[in-house]
């Protein structure tokens, strides 16, 4: 079940960003955030406007996305949403991101969004299948940009015209 999230979702949303953190490469965060920042992220999100959306499977939250402004208080770019989206570890590679993804999508009109746009490390071999399922096109790159264990990598902009 795909619902929106609340306040007592915060500790599993956390824990999945995390295990990214620790796996590298599938996000620009370095560091693990903690409850505090979770939480004035939480608080900061305007969700009636950019929603975060949590999946859950037997009652335990294995994944989330967010809909975020690109580029806030720069009006031109209203009617964009970057679309984040992160799995439990041990739920990966099961449909469940394309689940999330499709949910994203489908929702993003409701909230007067016309076009969605995600941004990732180049080399994510798996989200970057993932967007390209759902017809997201690349974009464009900002070559060799993100340095991470003192090696750099591409960021990578994918959009979708809904």
């Amino acid at each position: 079940m795909i619902r929106l999230a609340n306040l007592a979702d915060l500790d599993a949303i956390n824990t999945i960003f995390n295990q990214a953190v620790e796996a590298k490469h599938q996000t620009a965060a370095l560091t693990p955030i903690t409850d505090k920042q979770r939480l004035k992220w939480f608080q900061e999100h305007e969700t009636d406007r950019y929603p975060i959306f949590i999946l859950e499977v037997d009652n335990k939250v294995i994944g989330w996305y967010s809909l975020s402004p690109y580029r806030k208080g720069r009006e031109a770019f209203d009617h964009l949403a970057e679309v984040t989206y992160y799995l439990h570890k041990d739920f990966q590679r099961k449909g469940y991101g394309t689940k999330l993804l499709n949910h994203a999508i489908n929702t993003a009109p409701k909230y007067s969004f016309t076009m969605l746009i995600a941004i990732l490390y180049g080399h994510n071999t798996a989200s970057v299948r993932l967007l390209e399922k759902f017809n997201f096109e690349r974009w464009g790159d900002f070559p060799k940009i993100a340095l991470v264990d003192g090696k750099y990598y591409d960021h990578t902009f994918y959009g979708l015209k809904l």
